[in-house]
């Protein structure tokens, strides 16, 4: 399907979202690598701050998406055989979302040398659950518009 103006729009907003989204994971992974030994409460802002601006981007993410003549209402009208895919990654929005809540939520001051094992393998795991979302994200895209949105690089 040919894009619309409408739907060339919403693909620029996906992209620029995209765009922020790749910046803020990067960032988390860079706070999750840091060094926490003694220094739990400085490396746990770290990974807070940044949790934050991945809460903000995801949330931007799914408005665009999900919202009144968001991307998926868009791909629907051109494309009723694409809904379960979706469907799926609206269905993912709610279980990153959750992941996301908890990790603000648990890295928030003061961190303890105790948490930062199990705030690094969340955040990790959570690394994984949005590039993975990503990937789904671009294979619908492509599959609806046969357009490339790229990496966000």
């Amino acid at each position: 399907m040919d894009p619309s103006v409408a739907a060339r729009a919403e693909l620029h907003a996906v992209r620029v979202r995209r765009a922020e989204l790749r910046e803020a994971l990067g960032g988390l992974e860079r706070a999750l690598a840091a060094p926490a030994a003694g220094r739990a409460v400085v490396w746990g802002e770290a990974v807070h701050a940044t949790m934050i601006e991945i809460s903000d981007d995801f949330g931007a993410h799914v408005e665009v998406t999900e919202g009144p003549g968001g991307l998926h209402q868009s791909i629907l009208a051109g494309d009723l055989r694409l809904a379960n895919a979706v469907e799926a990654l609206t269905g993912e929005h709610q279980q990153i979302a959750a992941e996301i809540a908890g990790l603000v939520a648990d890295s928030a001051a003061p961190v303890a040398a105790d948490d930062v094992d199990d705030l690094r393998e969340r955040g990790t795991r959570l690394l994984g659950s949005l590039i993975r979302h990503r990937q789904r994200g671009a294979d619908l895209i492509y599959e609806a518009y046969e357009t490339d949105i790229g990496g966000g690089d």
